[in-house]
């Protein structure tokens, strides 16, 4: 298992960029080699994406979501990964976005892309995409979800782990 982390700068506040990662179908617009998305309901998502010429379905779980702080995920099936994309307010009109992946390569040509740090650079890339694609909108979403999904095994406070 690998572990991948990259961050980027974005010119635009944190909750429009908190808003943009809500929009799991929008992905394809700055993620190479995702091809669709699809969100199920508010914690399940479908993901068809290329990877060196062979397209794969998954499932993904989101495990965790705070507004304006964090999305959590695991893929459910297929390719195993898990990660978080973590927004950081750096003042009113700026925003760190960081990326933490947990990474299984599954085959030949993926292990080989990891040894050769390709899925770093891939990462890198995809989010210099995204710093582009929301700064050309002027900093403004497509869309938001502002729900929030409590990590597994997470009590209320109030029902005292009931």
């Amino acid at each position: 298992m690998s572990t991948i982390t990259k961050s980027v700068d974005v010119e635009a506040d944190v909750t429009s960029v908190y808003n943009q990662w809500t929009q799991f179908a929008e992905f394809p617009r700055f993620m190479e080699g995702v091809e669709r998305i699809d969100q199920t309901d508010d914690t399940h998502t479908h993901w068809v994406v290329n990877i060196a010429g062979v397209t794969r379905e998954f499932d993904a779980t989101i495990t965790e979501q705070h507004p304006d702080e964090r999305v959590a995920w695991r893929s459910d099936e297929g390719p195993n990964h898990a990660g978080v994309v973590t927004v950081h307010r750096l003042d009113d009109a700026h925003t760190r976005v960081t990326v933490q992946m947990d990474v299984d390569p599954d085959g030949f040509v993926e292990n080989v892309a990891d040894k050769l740090g390709i899925l770093d650079r891939r990462v890198q890339a995809d989010l210099d995409r995204f710093k582009t694609f929301i700064e050309k909108r002027g900093g403004a979403e497509t869309g938001a979800w502002r729900g929030d999904v409590e990590r597994p095994g997470q009590s209320d406070p109030g029902t005292l782990g009931l």
